[in-house]
């Protein structure tokens, strides 16, 4: 039993409507192993391991674990066979509490069969405890960030003693700091003979734990390798059938026209304080700073979702004060939310359906809907954004991530925005996909539009921005001019906050 791959698939085939998502995909991965899985956005790296974790079936092929053949018809049978997965999408319900969370059908009970909530409120704190997480069991999930509910479900995947774990771009939220905490983790698992599954966008990351790498394309096996036998050149050009010679597309000479937005003096009492900058038409402007210095939190103030008790907008010069979404919007102002599945798509919908939501007044007309002006109108911006599905009734939900960020920026470009803010723009997309977003954002400030783009990969804003704050504990410590840019200078700033005046 030795050499017996602790899970192996055979010929795995999945079908979804207008869709072959795989075919013939079969891979192995050995015990007390870390196996990366490769792949752009599409290429079926999800779904596999969502066959593998009990969420989908398969329509055809075998599935393995410690040479027995299984089927594992849903999660539960998952759990059975010690099979645990952190995906990409975080998947809860807000209003449960993180203890809740935790033993989510898996409650303990009374000798009279109810749930025994004072245990699970007592086992989730020295949960936490152990694990060096500092929120309160009584928490609502709906309280927490994008990094807490990722961690979160870091721990509550690993704290079920599996032997077979998924992590499906698993630090694609978090802090380099939480990265660390992560990889020891795995570290851990992997000594205890584990077999680990890990798919990522993040090449710097692979080569810190993979034993082995797979690559996947158009849902077929391309290839396996021992990590130490593969570069990074070499995954690419699998990954995309094609050599990529930039990750990044050169940057367009653009003119710059007057300024589209100015932040002066903005506070909230309580996240950030002093918040100044400024964005001109044609400009891209970053946001850079640590996972909690208040990036996130001064853009959603601008954009109406916060209120704010200091400090001014002005938009085109004029001072403006937008306390709703619906403000933001009539000043042509857009954003693209770093969490795409709380605040961005309406999964369950078609695309033409989440294209046109927020544009409804071009197509509704004295109560009815135009249905051929708003096919007409959402295929021309999806055609735009390079949006690739069967067709625009598909469900949002079965695309990839990044199918699913080109659909929200065509939303948004069907309001035609002057003033475009872009929260973690590429977060959980392949290589190729990010070119095509790059290639989008200097194409919308070629047009006049001004762009301000928050980003935790800093090779990103140095690669697409004209210039870049930097902001540490609520506050900005500091502008650079592209000459200026590096990767020091920013993360000096980000960390040791720079000049305060």
């Amino acid at each position: 039993m030795g050499d017996t791959p602790l899970l192996e698939l055979r010929g795995i085939e999945k079908r979804f409507p207008g869709v072959i998502a795989l075919k013939d995909m079969s891979f192995s991965v050995r015990r007390g192993s870390v196996h990366v899985i490769c792949g752009e956005n599409g290429a079926g790296k999800s779904t596999l391991m969502k066959i593998v974790s009990g969420i989908y079936q398969p329509d055809a092929g075998e599935i393995f674990i410690d040479g027995e053949k299984v089927e594992i018809d849903s999660p539960l049978t998952a759990r059975k066979y010690r099979i645990s997965m952190v995906t990409q999408e975080l998947n809860y319900i807000p209003e449960i509490t993180v203890a809740q969370s935790l033993f989510l059908g898996d409650e303990p009970k009374t000798r009279w069969g109810s749930i025994d909530w004072k245990k699970v409120y007592a086992d989730a704190k020295a949960l936490l405890e152990r694990e060096g997480l500092h929120y309160r069991p009584d928490t609502k999930l709906k309280e927490l960030s994008v990094s807490d509910l990722q961690m979160l479900e870091i721990m509550k995947a690993v704290s079920r003693e599996a032997n077979i774990i998924i992590f499906d771009e698993p630090t694609s939220a978090i802090t380099s700091k939480e990265v660390d905490v992560l990889f020891k983790k795995i570290n851990e698992l992997r000594a205890k003979g584990a077999a680990i599954v890990y798919i990522s966008h993040r090449f710097e990351e692979l080569y810190r734990i993979a034993d082995d790498i797979s690559v996947i394309r158009d849902g077929s096996h391309v290839a396996t390798r021992p990590a130490s036998q593969i570069d990074i050149e070499t995954i690419i050009q699998m990954m995309v059938g094609r050599k990529l010679d930039n990750v990044y597309p050169e940057k367009p000479v653009r003119k710059l026209g007057e300024t589209a937005l100015e932040v002066k003096g903005l506070g909230d009492d309580e996240r950030f304080s002093n918040v100044s900058f400024n964005v001109r038409k044609g400009e891209i402007i970053g946001l850079a700073g640590l996972m909690g210095a208040g990036r996130t939190e001064v853009v959603r103030t601008v954009f109406g979702l916060d209120p704010y008790t200091e400090g001014e907008v002005r938009v085109h010069g004029k001072p403006v004060r937008i306390k709703t979404v619906q403000d933001a919007i009539r000043l042509r102002i857009a954003m693209l939310s770093e969490d795409r599945k709380r605040y961005g798509i309406v999964p369950m919908r078609s695309i033409t359906e989440n294209t046109g939501l927020v544009s409804l007044d071009k197509f509704i007309k004295r109560g009815y809907r135009d249905a051929k002006l708003e096919k007409k109108l959402v295929d021309g911006v999806s055609h735009r954004m390079k949006v690739k599905a069967p067709n625009f009734n598909t469900q949002i939900g079965l695309l990839s991530g990044g199918n699913q960020q080109k659909v929200m920026l065509a939303k948004w470009m069907l309001c035609d925005p002057e003033i475009l803010i872009l929260d973690e723009p590429t977060r959980g997309i392949d290589v190729g996909a990010k070119f095509e977003i790059y290639k989008l954002i200097f194409e919308l400030a070629q047009e006049g539009r001004a762009v301000v783009v928050i980003s935790s990969e800093l090779p990103e804003l140095i690669a697409i921005c004209d210039r870049i704050y930097v902001m540490a504990t609520g506050r900005i410590r500091g502008e650079l001019k592209e000459p200026e840019f590096s990767q020091e200078g920013i993360m000096r700033l980000a960390t040791l906050g720079g000049d305060e005046n």
